[in-house]
């Protein structure tokens, strides 16, 4: 385990973190809450906002995916997501719904076509596991992503979905 040069929790709290924040709009599932905290911490990310109903540490079922890292990931609960939302841009982040919307962005030509999130702290809203960001939600934003499909589901698993976006904007 020294050989993976894993941060403890004091050095993970000291770190320079990557300048993205996860929003989460009314998750259902703890496990899905989880496992965003545990990709979160993998890439340092600077923290996630729980929003509405969605599950909250400490919980054994969170804490079956999470592995730990609700102890090193900063989180805040907002009552309600425009909240989260508003105050982020209060604070000069831009904010993406990640979501298949009229007008979304397709992942792969984001950056491309906006080169200049690369100067602002982010935030990526990811939404409820049955219906999506809420509209008052991608009415706020800065603009909506879209992941790439091509099967016949077109859609993916919200756990799933935050690794992908995470792990295309820390690249």
């Amino acid at each position: 385990m020294d050989e993976l040069g894993r941060k403890s929790v004091a050095d993970f709290k000291m770190a320079n973190k990557t300048p993205i924040v996860v929003v989460m709009d009314n998750i259902r599932s703890m496990h899905n809450v989880g496992s965003v905290f545990r990709t979160s911490d993998g890439f340092l990310i600077d923290g996630i906002c729980l929003c509405g109903f969605t599950p909250q540490p400490p919980h054994r079922d969170i804490h079956k995916t999470a592995l730990g890292s609700t102890e090193t990931v900063d989180w805040l609960h907002y009552e309600n997501t425009t909240d989260a939302v508003n105050e982020l841009k209060s604070k000069s982040y831009k904010v993406y719904a990640i979501e298949q919307t009229e007008g979304s962005i397709s992942l792969e030509k984001f950056k491309e076509l906006n080169p200049e999130v690369a100067n602002f702290p982010l935030a990526f809203v990811f939404g409820n596991e049955v219906d999506g960001v809420s509209e008052e939600v991608i009415a706020l934003c800065d603009g909506v992503i879209e992941i790439p499909q091509w099967g016949m589901k077109h859609s993916l698993n919200i756990s799933v979905a935050a690794a992908i976006v995470l792990w295309e904007f820390v690249r």
